[in-house]
């Protein structure tokens, strides 16, 4: 009996030191999802850079939030919808994740804004410009935040046909961008008096231009508008100026154009066209701070698609520290509360609809002689503020917008 009541003593008393010794179980990390190119048409504006940026992100941030720690992954989409699909339900249903950034291919983002409604979780869409994610496909769930169509059409398209240059012609990808683009080309040329002459569509990839640019030459255009990205933009415009389009008086207006893709090129073939941007590395200090951070890490000068990884993430990362949790609703609640304020945005804010009110600005590719260093590629011509490239809420097809 008493070797019986001493084993039960010991019993309880060793239990009780293993309960106290036994640490608490930590907080599941916050998990950023960086889904996007890593080796396609868009990876040198997006990818390994997007990847760094996101990074840089959390390092600012401290590298923790409510007491548990931020992790990082990341993941090729492949230009592929059901890739990108299968990436984020695996992410979101078995990995983790909290929130997904950059997505370039709107075909992609189109698909992930369902998902992340269905799973209830955060979507900041840095790459991708198709309007539909703010308008008819809107959801409380995702933010576009660098860019959209609308915003370039309006901003370079709005700027070279107001100068004259009435009569245009657009080369464009036949995917959702592409066409969602070459959409607002048109409304925006025709609003101003000007006439879109027509069209033709090239696929994904395509590696040889030659038969668009002739017909679009042929067309009698005095603008011919790359309607692509990546490597199908600087493709287009590389054997624009091996077939001397602008020879005859033909110009070219890039509708996005990158850093990158002007260094591919060189600025002898690139040098006068227009753009428009939400960000360039020599704006001011801040913007040529954070550009040489960034240019020493991945080895090339950022684009406008990876500084707004960096903002999209630090602002998440804000709104999770200042609600108190990651849950969804209270962290998107308290992101569309704050303003964005970092070194490429200044005063932004979340509309209803999910876009971020940003300003834009117009720029000009330098000439070789202008140019001061390798990655001195743009210059500014003028800011264009957000309510001139954004289209009014009077006028949103976003179910989320009451009118």
């Amino acid at each position: 009996m008493r070797l019986s009541l001493l084993a039960s003593t010991l019993f309880a008393v060793f239990g009780l030191a293993t309960a106290q010794i036994t640490p608490a179980k930590a907080d599941p990390p916050v998990k950023i999802g960086v889904l996007t190119d890593m080796s396609g048409v868009s990876s040198d504006g997006t990818g390994r850079g997007s990847v760094e940026a996101a990074r840089m992100a959390v390092e600012d941030f401290g590298g923790s939030v409510l007491g548990a720690p931020i992790q990082v992954v990341f993941a090729d989409h492949l230009h592929k919808a059901d890739v990108g699909s299968a990436i984020a339900r695996r992410w979101l249903d078995a990995e983790g994740v909290d929130v997904i950034v950059d997505i370039p291919d709107s075909a992609v983002a189109l698909a992930v804004q369902q998902i992340v409604r269905e799973r209830n979780k955060i979507a900041l869409y840095s790459s991708a410009g198709t309007t539909a994610l703010v308008q008819a496909q809107c959801s409380p769930n995702g933010i576009q935040w660098t860019y959209d169509t609308y915003a370039l059409a309006h901003g370079t398209a709005g700027a070279v046909v107001r100068n004259g240059a009435t009569k245009w012609f657009i080369v464009g990808a036949d995917y959702a961008f592409g066409r969602q683009l070459a959409a607002d080309i048109t409304s925006v040329v025709q609003a101003n008096g000007g006439t879109v002459l027509g069209s033709v569509w090239h696929p994904l990839n395509n590696p040889d231009f030659s038969s668009y640019l002739l017909t679009a030459q042929a067309s009698g255009a005095q603008v011919i508008a790359i309607a692509s990205a990546g490597g199908d933009a600087t493709n287009a415009i590389k054997q624009a100026a091996e077939f001397h389009l602008g020879d005859g008086g033909q110009q070219l207006a890039a509708m996005i154009f990158l850093p990158q893709d002007a260094h591919s090129l060189g600025l002898k073939a690139t040098q006068g066209i227009y753009l428009t941007t939400s960000f360039y590395s020599d704006i001011d200090d801040a913007t040529r701070a954070w550009s040489k951070r960034f240019t020493e890490r991945v080895g090339a000068g950022p684009s406008m698609l990876q500084a707004g990884v960096y903002s999209s993430v630090a602002h998440y990362l804000k709104a999770v520290k200042a609600a108190g949790t990651k849950d969804t609703a209270k962290v998107m609640a308290q992101m569309r509360a704050m303003p964005v304020e970092d070194f490429m945005t200044h005063g932004g804010h979340i509309r209803a609809d999910g876009h971020l009110m940003r300003d834009m600005y117009l720029a000009q590719v330098k000439t070789p002689a202008e140019s001061k260093g390798e990655w001195d590629l743009f210059k500014i011509i003028t800011r264009i503020p957000a309510e001139d490239v954004v289209w009014p809420l009077s006028e949103s097809k976003c179910p989320l917008v009451t009118h």
